[in-house]
């Protein structure tokens, strides 16, 4: 595979990423997003990977990983540790520190609340109902478009904003003496504000050949986040390809890994009806982007 930054293309490769990523040039990659097998599950699949293990399978791609991210990238890891021997195992703690001492900065950690978790019951336990999106960066400066992801302020806000009283309008010290104040006269004449860190959204999605595909607009919400259209997004775990079909939906190109020719096969199945409106998109925004840049000066 010869692959050139500068070109707009996607491109689904079957592989060990840690090997595969080794025929791409250092910093070509904006975004990488992607949930690789967690310890000792997908056994049907890809094996498993005892948790005492992980850390040092895990490494060797992740070492690809940050060569080949800009360094105004970043990288979601959607992981979760399992329980074992009736406790919850600490591989996922380790990867974290392990990932700092390989130079990777741990800038975030967001949670995806499943809101239609699978039920279950445990002696001692309650049914998981989140995950770990955990967020590194290369750099402290990175690219964020925060407003890209703003929600809408809800009915709440009209209600309350129609009946604020002096003490509103201003701000005030806390009356329990802590460091808190409010002044809800900032939140006069906006519809939307900044999201939290915890992302509620359901488990339900179209991939249905896949052991563990998360729905689609998980990586959409990082994509929009992190990147611009025309940007490069990789899912190195690649699966059923639902990166690949969050990322071209909005005029990213995408790059994707997987060890199993199935899913390979399935994901540029994806991949093959969108590459023409990607390019025409992309195109279009970029055209787009020099006429505002002309109007400015």
């Amino acid at each position: 595979m010869n692959w050139a930054p500068s070109s707009l293309k996607s491109e689904i490769a079957l592989g060990d990423c840690a090997e595969v990523l080794q025929r791409f040039p250092d910093g070509c990659i904006d975004l990488i997003v992607t949930s690789p097998p967690y310890a000792d599950q997908r056994n049907s699949t890809y094996g498993g990977i005892h948790p005492d293990k992980y850390v040092e399978w895990m490494l060797p791609r992740t070492e690809q990983m940050l060569r080949v991210l800009k360094d105004s990238g970043s990288f979601v890891l959607n992981i979760k540790e399992k329980a074992v021997d009736g406790q919850r195992h600490t591989y996922v703690l380790e990867l974290i520190l392990a990932l700092k001492k390989q130079g990777w900065l741990w800038t975030e950690e967001y949670i995806w609340h499943k809101r239609n978790c699978y039920p279950g019951k445990w002696p001692n336990r309650f049914r998981d109902a989140w995950e770990r999106c955990l967020h590194f960066t290369k750099a402290r400066k990175f690219k964020m478009n925060q407003e890209s992801v703003m929600v809408p302020m809800g009915d709440w806000a009209q209600s309350r904003l129609k009946s604020l009283g002096k003490n509103d309008v201003v701000r005030h010290d806390s009356q329990v003496g802590n460091a808190f104040a409010k002044n809800i006269a900032n939140w006069q004449g906006r519809d939307k504000a900044f999201p939290t860190n915890v992302l509620h959204l359901a488990t339900e999605c179209g991939n249905k050949g896949h052991s563990a595909a998360f729905p689609q607009a998980l990586p959409q919400w990082f994509i929009k986040l992190f990147t611009d259209p025309g940007d490069v997004v990789l899912d190195p775990f690649v699966g059923s390809g639902t990166t690949v079909e969050a990322a071209l939906s909005l005029s990213r190109s995408v790059i994707g890994i997987d060890v199993l020719d199935e899913y390979v096969q399935m994901s540029r199945e994806k991949l093959m009806p969108s590459q023409g409106v990607l390019l025409e998109k992309t195109a279009k925004y970029k055209v787009d982007r020099i006429s505002k840049k002309v109007r400015n000066e």
